[in-house]
């Protein structure tokens, strides 16, 4: 047993949240193409400071910040290759640093692989309105993916993926390039019952059944409010563990990289036992959300894994 599965199999895992939102509240410019991967370049020692926050905040996982860290985001801006890739080192080792630096002893670090539309910088993420054959599709995850595993990662995050086709090109490619390695994947949904480019969410599931190296499947960065009609979507289509972590309920604008607010405190005291009850295994935050909101998940969580 490996141990994310180790993890899961052991009680409600506790992810962490937003990554770039918490960049902006330092004043860390991340309205570019990068987006929070810029700080990997501008400011590391923020990128580190942010995980352990995760962590004394009582996170079990810290998801790198890769998620636009992409071999050809970099080299498209004129970075090299090696240079490209030695980002992506940095962001494995400031997540592993930051655990080591937090209260906790022991913790997991899941390599994050934004989907195609991440790379795009346009919002794409939210409309999966791009498409590429397999092959093309598998072309542009390769490096990221062979790189973070290189590197040690617990789990690889496939996360915010809003287009079938896409998810679909990644679940082949662990089958036959990466059998021993760990996954979870996590759709991207407008409303909690299909993904944005307009497939059923049970449907989306339900192929992956069959994939055995995701362990755990579920959505992200959608509003708190369509999580528990997406665990209800998921629940009867898997038997895999399930893993959700919203945004705060904001509205992004792809035109100007900025999230606008659209909700008032989210309960998580009232919301967490209900997504627990209705399957969800593995809970955190995502876009907007802090180390205070994971602190309040953690207060809300029924059995959370020690």
């Amino acid at each position: 047993m490996t141990k994310f599965e180790s993890y899961i199999e052991s009680g409600t895992v506790i992810l962490d949240g937003g990554m770039g939102s918490e960049l902006e509240k330092r004043q860390i410019d991340v309205n570019n193409s990068w987006w929070s991967a810029s700080a990997l370049i501008q400011s590391p020692e923020d990128v580190r400071e942010i995980h352990k926050n995760y962590f004394d905040s009582g996170a079990d996982l810290a998801i790198t910040d890769t998620y636009q860290a992409h071999v050809k985001s970099f080299t498209d801006q004129g970075l090299s290759e090696q240079k490209a890739y030695e980002l992506i080192d940095s962001a494995v080792a400031l997540a592993k640093l930051g655990l080591t630096d937090s209260n906790r002893s022991d913790g997991l670090i899941a390599g994050s692989v934004g989907p195609y539309g991440a790379y795009l910088a346009n919002g794409a993420e939210y409309t999966g309105d791009y498409h590429l054959s397999e092959f093309e599709f598998q072309a542009f995850h390769r490096p990221r993916i062979v790189r973070l595993i290189d590197d040690g990662v617990d789990v690889l995050a496939l996360e915010t993926i809003p287009n079938f086709e896409e998810a679909k090109a990644l679940g082949h490619l662990l089958q036959q390039e990466f059998p021993t390695v760990n996954a979870y994947l996590s759709f991207s949904t407008e409303n909690g019952d299909h993904l944005w480019d307009g497939t059923r969410l049970s449907e989306a599931v339900a192929y992956f059944e069959s994939i055995s190296q995701i362990k755990a499947i579920g959505v992200n960065c959608t509003a708190p409010q369509n999580i528990l009609p997406a665990i209800k979507n998921i629940t009867p289509n898997t038997s895999k563990k399930i893993i959700v972590y919203p945004n705060a309920g904001d509205e992004y604008d792809p035109e100007t990289k900025r999230w606008v607010s659209q909700h008032g405190p989210i309960k998580w005291d009232e919301l967490v036992p209900l997504w627990q009850e209705a399957g969800a295994n593995l809970i955190g935050g995502c876009c907007r959300t802090s180390p205070d909101d994971i602190n309040d998940i953690v207060q809300a969580t029924i059995n959370q894994r020690h």
